[in-house]
């Protein structure tokens, strides 16, 4: 999980229409002032029908790139349990909930753009090829044209590079990482960077040099088109100003990936 090239260009995504019903838990509106992708919860981990459609309606409006962030079947636990489903369901679902959310897009005057996992299924596919394959067997399913986020590296970016499918691999500034390039999980401590002016500054060195300092202190080279700012933590909204503000002052470019 390695990259010998940095980038003058990323793209910004967060993870949005994390509500249900009367639960909001996303400041989609101001997020989308700032990024270039949404990736919107498709009803599985999070998200609703109004909810879905509403997160279209102001992306197409500002010109932000809608993507299907697939789950497991888990709203109880926000995606983030895990759990074993069969190939051939994880499959549907996968497509059902690509589907879904194309309706949305396609009545705000766009299209699903891309697709990214989220949770724990996201970490499951990083290593385990029967799942990562259910899920590009989704992908294919709905569009097969459908470029797919992930962890540089991960099984999934692979087998969907062999199925035909553009990857996109992504990059986490608030997250901690393993000496392997992998995600160090939620449930150990440190797991999440909270200091402020630590993910701005990981922000610029993962842009533009390709590389983040590890759980255990040593720079490892992560390679990354896109760069993921989490919409459910603590000041999200002036976070992701100032990580966008500090990329540009440090002359890279905030774009969508082609």
């Amino acid at each position: 999980m390695t990259a010998t090239t940095a980038t003058t260009a990323i793209d910004l995504n967060a993870d949005l229409g994390e509500g249900f019903g009367r639960w909001q838990l996303t400041d989609d509106e101001q997020l989308l002032s700032v990024v270039s992708s949404a990736n919107v919860a498709c009803g599985f981990h999070a998200g609703d029908a109004a909810t879905m459609r509403r997160v279209c309606e102001l992306a197409a409006e500002r010109g932000v790139r809608i993507g299907a962030q697939v789950s497991y079947r888990d709203l109880a636990g926000f995606g983030r349990r895990a759990m074993d489903v069969p190939s051939a369901e994880l499959a549907a679902e996968v497509a059902y909930q690509i589907g879904a959310l194309e309706v949305f897009a396609r009545a705000a005057g766009a299209r699903v753009a891309y697709v990214k996992p989220h949770g724990a299924l996201y970490n499951r596919v990083v290593h385990d090829e029967e799942q990562a394959g259910a899920v590009v067997d989704g992908v294919l399913l709905a569009d097969a044209a459908l470029p797919v986020l992930g962890l540089p590296g991960s099984r999934l970016l692979e087998l969907a590079r062999k199925a035909g499918l553009p990857t996109v691999p992504e990059a986490f500034a608030d997250r901690a990482y393993t000496e392997a390039g992998t995600l160090v999980p939620r449930g150990q401590a440190g797991a999440v960077v909270c200091d402020p002016d630590a993910v701005v500054e990981r922000s610029v060195s993962l842009a533009r040099l390709g590389r983040v300092t590890s759980h255990a202190g040593s720079s490892i080279e992560v390679r990354a088109r896109s760069l993921c700012l989490h919409g459910d933590t603590p000041g999200a909204v002036e976070l992701a100003r100032r990580v966008r503000r500090r990329l540009e002052e440090s002359g890279v470019r905030v774009e969508a990936f082609a």
